[in-house]
């Protein structure tokens, strides 16, 4: 026996000491699945990458693809050809969002897991009312009210085809969840993990250039079908940025512990947690009483202004006399 554990303490040895995969770490042990990844080099044959169409705006290059350049009420996509049927996954997107704005710039881009894909529209660059998921990366805010926030801001949406993406309200109304990520003009790579396991949604960043994700949020009770299609979207408006996309690569994380997975086939796109979107209420217009408020200001700091002109002149009257009456 004692020599059974001493042949054996190396072994534990090792294995207690065998280096183990956090969760916020880079996944690079899983199964990469090559038919819905876009990696350098892009090109196939002629202008053409496999597996990938392309919409609207959208420039291939050596070193990236240019969704939309840094001009104003540009769009552009990438769509992957083939209809995913992993149940359990992670996309990870390595992006670039540049401009010459400081101050003001947009509109920014959107990842997406649908039902129809090559479909160009007003919600970053991708059609409304879709049916699947979205994943937005807004860096322009259009609302100022009670439900705003900073900005660049990511944040997810799981449509039937029903909901109204509500651009005057950043999404807020049909969000799941979301974080602020300042991912704009940095000097180095920035990066985007969209992970879908056991029916929950995990959305991380990681634009620190630590090389390692950190959590923007978790979402449980997502269902989503199988035979979707990835994409991802931009758009500018009266704003612009340049919004590249160096890579997309999409990890078959499910494992031989995972249960039986189900026919997810015919299922409809739902959230548990999802909040029923609120009525479109406008910004609130300034009132009758502030405007004639405004006028009365007006006309009280005129007549302020009248009187002491009056009283000054009153003022240099009285002294011109009194110095007539000294010279007489």
């Amino acid at each position: 026996m004692e020599m059974q554990a001493a042949l054996l303490t190396p072994f534990l040895l090792l294995l207690s000491f065998s280096p183990t995969i956090s969760p916020q770490e880079w996944n690079t042990q899983d199964y990469m699945k090559r038919e819905h990844s876009l990696v350098k080099p892009y090109q196939g044959m002629g202008t053409s990458i496999p597996y990938w169409d392309f919409l609207g705006n959208t420039m291939v290059t050596n070193n990236y693809i240019r969704l939309t350049g840094d001009v104003q009420s540009v769009r552009g996509a990438v769509w992957n050809k083939i209809p995913c049927f992993v149940q359990n996954w992670e996309m990870q997107i390595q992006f670039k969002v540049h401009g010459r704005g400081k101050d003001l710039f947009g509109d920014g881009f959107a990842f997406w897991y649908v039902k129809d894909p090559m479909m160009e529209g007003d919600v970053f660059g991708s059609k409304d009312f879709f049916t699947g998921l979205g994943v937005i990366a807004d860096t322009y805010s259009n609302h100022n009210g009670p439900h705003n926030h900073g900005h660049p801001y990511i944040s997810a949406m799981v449509n039937n085809g029903t909901l109204h993406y509500d651009h005057d309200r950043d999404g807020t109304h049909t969000q799941l969840s979301g974080c602020v990520a300042k991912f704009r003009n940095l000097d180095y790579d920035t990066f985007l993990s969209i992970r879908y396991k056991h029916d929950t949604l995990t959305v991380s960043i990681d634009i620190d250039n630590k090389r390692a994700f950190k959590e923007c949020f978790t979402v449980g009770g997502v269902i989503l079908p199988t035979g979707y299609f990835f994409g991802v979207s931009a758009a500018t408006g009266d704003l612009s940025d340049a919004h590249d996309l160096i890579s997309m690569k999409l990890y078959d994380i499910s494992t031989p512990d995972d249960d039986i997975l189900q026919d997810r086939a015919n299922v409809m796109p739902s959230a548990s947690y999802f909040e029923p979107p609120r009525d479109h209420v406008e910004d609130p217009k300034p009132s009758e009483l502030s405007t004639w408020k405004k006028i009365l200001l007006l006309i009280f700091g005129v007549i302020v202004i009248c009187g002491c002109v009056f009283i000054g002149g009153l003022f240099y009257v009285k002294q011109k006399e009194q110095q007539r009456k000294r010279f007489y």
